[in-house]
């Protein structure tokens, strides 16, 4: 049994912890003294509780992230009523900031804020020693020297390689000091050895690792760094190879460039920060950008390069409007880029963004993740419509399944015909048809746009079919449906046979289809 368990509660299972994996990697001594074991936020507080318990640490080192802190809490809850005396301490950036008015951290016996590579080391060979002393709750770590560090990616098991996403870093911190984000209070941008670097890299495909999500702030940030690790990449191009950067838009020299355009189709993903294109706006939260360069940048790697572009727009920010938005979002899609991801303003803890809540009217949701409910510009029920074109967005817009015909939608919505009012009008009506915002499958998403296409905007189906057919003969692996192919009527969904559709679900499964009741040998006897 480890005297040391590190765990968190990931957002999905194909997420590996990457800050498990470096404080485990730089234990010391204490390293075959301690185990990872990782939860995800689907599983129940009661049953992580007794995973956990089963390995009888002396130690519990949990990270706490802004999707699993509220299961965490009742996690914590629960370990102290059954082990009172189990260490629990707690880190992450959720616990970073504004310790003092947390539940969490109240229950706990110690946190680490800020990079505790190093720091939690230290506690646990104290706590674990013969005399430990009287630390106090919350103990501020340092910014630890990064050649200092031992570099985790050795961690990573074969099922991590098989089925995970791999995250690697090059650098920490960023240059920038955007109000809303905590990466403008990781300063300066410090950069790891690159040798030491690009070897454990080397080591991971050596291993068959071919996907990499950077979690670097500005991977372009410093060229020559940059150029090397592309050509790292480049040189070991294989198929399948794909490598994840967030990049500042406005930075693109011609080394880069150059680089850049070797790549195949598609082993390259960008996620593009532009949040917001009202200089105003920018200038009220302390955001830099040229946007000029920004659209010279994106225009040329859409033209010249296979790049997957994600780009990134912020709603709810102190003084946007729908307005400002909808114009940001239109020149965002003049860009082409690929995906382009609507997210709602979260205030995370210990970013200076709250200096405008009095200005601005800014209020903010009290549970995770924290979403700005309304602002002076944006009252509640706009943001609501704001939030829903989000989720539809990525349903609709980002899925790949509507290349051609996504852009019927506006075309064809009158006037303002602009890609926002055109999308927002249909992500209304999906609403006004009772559709949720998740778990529509790529079939149902097709008859939808139909619908609306020809019943809400009347097009005329000879001219909308043939642009379906095309989309869905690209991006779907379903047989077409007779509707699509035959051009006839789409049939009420979810009948079967004689059973009442106003039933739950779980019973019309087992409710007599149109053959009758099942055989007596599937029920109990009378």
């Amino acid at each position: 049994m480890p005297a040391i368990l590190l765990s968190t509660l990931n957002a999905r299972h194909s997420h590996a912890a990457f800050g498990l994996r470096y404080l485990k990697a730089n234990l010391g001594v204490l390293e075959a003294d301690a185990e990872i074991l990782e939860f995800d936020i689907s599983q129940r507080p009661l049953d992580i509780v007794e995973a956990i318990l089963q390995r009888n640490p002396r130690i519990l080192g949990l990270g706490i992230y802004i999707w699993n802190v509220s299961l965490s809490t009742e996690v914590v809850a629960l370990l102290k009523r059954v082990r009172p005396d189990l260490i629990v301490i707690l880190g992450g950036p959720e616990v970073s900031f504004e310790t003092e008015e947390q539940e969490i951290v109240g229950r706990a016996d110690h946190v680490i804020t800020g990079e505790a590579d190093l720091m939690f080391a230290e506690v646990c060979a104290n706590l674990l020693g013969p005399a430990p002393k009287d630390w106090p709750r919350v103990i501020a770590a340092g910014l630890p020297r990064l050649e200092d560090l031992r570099l985790p990616y050795d961690l990573y098991t074969a099922e991590d390689a098989a089925h995970r996403v791999i995250y690697v870093e090059a650098s920490r911190g960023c240059p920038f000091t955007c109000e809303f984000c905590l990466s403008s209070l990781e300063v300066p941008v410090r950069q790891f050895p690159l040798d030491r670097f690009l070897g454990a890299l080397q080591g991971l495909m050596d291993r068959g690792v071919l996907r990499f999500k950077f979690v670097d702030r500005t991977f372009n940030l410093h060229s020559p760094t940059s150029t090397a690790i592309l050509r790292f990449f480049l040189e070991r191009m294989r198929p399948g190879l794909f490598v994840h950067f967030e990049m500042v838009p406005d930075r693109l020299p011609e080394s880069l460039r150059e680089i850049i355009a070797r790549f195949p189709a598609g082993a390259l993903q960008f996620e593009v920060g532009i949040q917001t294109l009202n200089p105003e706006v920018e200038e009220r939260i302390r955001r830099r950008q040229d946007h000029s360069r920004m659209e010279d940048n994106l225009r040329w790697l859409r033209r010249e390069s296979g790049v997957h572009l994600h780009v990134d727009l912020i709603a709810g920010l102190p003084g946007e409007s729908l307005e400002s938005l909808a114009m940001g979002f239109d020149r965002t899609m003049a860009l082409a880029p690929q995906e382009i991801q609507v997210g709602i303003l979260k205030r995370l803890r210990g970013t200076p963004i709250v200096r405008h809540d009095r200005e601005c009217g800014m209020v903010y949701s009290p549970i995770p993740p924290y979403e700005v409910l309304r602002t002076h510009q944006l009252g509640f029920e706009v943001l609501a419509r704001v939030r829903r074109f989000a989720r539809f967005w990525d349903l609709f817009g980002n899925s790949g399944l509507f290349p051609e015909s996504r852009s019927l939608i506006w075309s064809r919505s009158g006037s303002p015909a602009t890609p926002f009012q055109g999308f927002l009008r249909f992500s209304d009506w999906l609403h006004d048809q009772g559709v949720e915002t998740h778990g529509v499958s790529p079939l149902r998403r097709f008859e939808l746009l139909w619908r609306f296409l020809t019943r809400e905007l009347g097009g005329e189906p000879q001219e909308v079919l043939p642009v379906l057919r095309r989309d869905f003969s690209v991006s779907c692996r379903h047989e077409m449906p007779a509707w699509l192919r035959d051009g006839v009527e789409p049939s009420n969904r979810g009948k079967r046979g004689v059973v009442d559709v106003g039933l739950p679900r779980r019973q019309r499964r087992h409710a007599p289809g149109p053959a009758g009741p099942p055989p007596e040998s599937d029920h109990f006897p009378p």
